[in-house]
């Protein structure tokens, strides 16, 4: 079985087990900071209220957010998924006691703490609720990544439930891209891919490479767990980084009155325990993990039907050691582009630089065996369209006729010009505060208060204050005065 698996990946990109806890309710040290750790947009969030009375706002992970329209739109979804058949897909969602939730949780096979709690509910109801649809995407393209996530984590020794990492890191859609920059289906930022031995540049981003990046993150994992020797606490780095959750034990040792001698409890690796000093949205992230478990073992008993997965045509890799563009094999060979894009997504811009180095290409049994017949021309095919960048230039040394004394005095009136036009936007910059004579910034999407705040040196509450806001919620587009 596990080989059939393994073949349906290649075809398309070749247990402590607990019940429920409690969550340790524990001020944080300063309103401020919690205002800057917590401010989202309100649909990325959602708001909490503990059983003492205490409020809070919990952050979604980005994949909780994504439009589904945008994911029915990937290349491999439109031609590989199918409205489910026999199964009959409805917006009912049955409610249940608590006592079922934590006893199906127990029932997981887990090595890992998958524990209930008031937090945890409110994302499996996110799933279950909301986003059923999303889930039913999320549980018919699965099929074709869990053996590759699978074999990745058990070369690395990693529990297979972090297989579902992914559907709240990207919700399974290996192009996608954060706000912060984190890249492809695990989510990696730009630094942690290069230490992980993952290659980006300017054509190639193996971040996309659902093989790849699934060892990448594998070893990352591994790592991690050596660090803090709980998995949930791994995940929890994987999300805010490890210097986060060291700070986070720190605060609470602090907060316990325990000194850097004393040495480290069960308790001081708890993330529940841990939970008041964490980042707004790793806060949410754990429960979204629990709940992603959760929703992917479960789903038939919330009346959700997988997309039905179609079998798709085997594939194989081909190895080229020079630049070919992915147009060119599409053109020459009648292949759709935009299967060899889906099939080889770490390619940028459609070029394969096999100059810098041997790249491999993904095609199709027969299309590897039709370009292995007709390299030469696939290679020749159009070349000059498609590879633009020029190897060697001839420059133009035909030299103009007017004088050298018009040319002296054509650059100075233009360097006077430029550098007035300098002068004048600076100006411009610094008065674009309008007639309050401050200055103002325009919101971009996805901005809140505190990314504002820091980047100009000021602190929410002035910006509230300064623009007389109340709440968290901005409006893209819109200006914003900072000073």
């Amino acid at each position: 079985m596990k080989k059939l698996l393994l073949i349906l990946a290649a075809m398309l990109f070749t247990g402590a087990m607990q019940a429920q806890v409690e969550i340790n309710d524990v001020d944080v040290e300063s309103e401020e900071e919690e205002e800057e750790t917590t401010e989202v947009r309100a649909e990325d969030e959602i708001d909490f209220t503990d059983k003492d009375g205490n409020e809070e706002i919990i952050e979604f992970p980005a994949a909780m957010t994504y439009d589904l329209d945008s994911l029915m739109n990937l290349y491999m979804s439109k031609t590989y998924l199918a409205t489910p058949g026999d199964c009959q897909m409805t917006n009912e969602n049955p409610e249940y006691p608590k006592e079922v939730y934590i006893e199906r949780l127990q029932r997981i096979p887990s090595v890992m703490e998958l524990s209930y709690n008031d937090i945890v509910q409110r994302f499996i109801d996110r799933y279950a609720g909301r986003l059923r649809y999303s889930v039913s995407y999320m549980l018919g393209t699965f099929n074709f990544y869990v053996p590759i996530f699978e074999e990745a984590l058990e070369a690395y020794q990693i529990p297979l439930e972090l297989k579902y990492l992914p559907v709240i890191e990207s919700a399974l859609n290996p192009k996608a891209v954060s706000r912060v920059g984190a890249g492809g289906l695990w989510q990696f930022m730009p630094a942690t891919a290069k230490q992980y031995g993952l290659t980006i540049n300017s054509l190639v981003d193996e971040r996309r490479d659902p093989v790849k990046a699934s060892y990448a993150a594998a070893h990352l994992l591994k790592d991690l767990y050596q660090i803090f020797g709980d998995w949930n606490l791994v995940i929890a780095a994987y999300n805010c980084g490890p210097q986060n959750i060291k700070k986070a034990i720190q605060r609470h040792r602090a907060a316990r009155g325990r000194t850097d001698d004393e040495a480290m409890t069960a308790e001081d690796k708890d993330y529940w325990q841990l939970y008041p000093y964490l980042p707004a949205e790793t806060r949410g992230y754990v429960p979204a993990f629990i709940a992603a478990n959760y929703i992917m073992t479960y789903y038939c008993e919330h009346n959700i039907c997988p997309m039905r997965t179609k079998l798709p045509m085997q594939t194989d890799t081909v190895v080229v050691n020079k630049n070919i563009h992915l147009g060119q094999i599409a053109g020459a060979l009648n292949i759709d582009i935009e299967q060899l894009r889906a099939l080889n997504p770490e390619y940028r811009h459609d070029v394969v630089p096999g100059t810098t180095k041997p790249s491999a290409i993904k095609m199709t049994i027969s299309d590897i065996s039709n370009f292995i017949d007709h390299q030469d021309s696939v290679f020749n095919y159009r070349t000059s369209d498609f590879l633009t960048n020029r190897a060697v230039v001839d420059v133009n040394d035909d030299l103009p006729t007017f004088s050298r004394s018009r040319r002296g005095a054509y650059s100075r009136r233009s360097g006077r010009g430029s550098r007035s036009q300098r002068n004048a936007r600076l100006r411009r910059g610094r008065n674009s505060g309008g007639g309050g004579g401050g200055t103002s910034v325009t919101i971009r999407k996805g901005q809140t208060l505190s990314e504002i705040a820091k980047r100009n040196g000021t602190t929410v509450a002035k910006l509230r204050k300064l623009n007389g806001i109340k709440g968290n919620n901005i409006q893209a587009g819109k200006k914003l005065k900072v000073r």
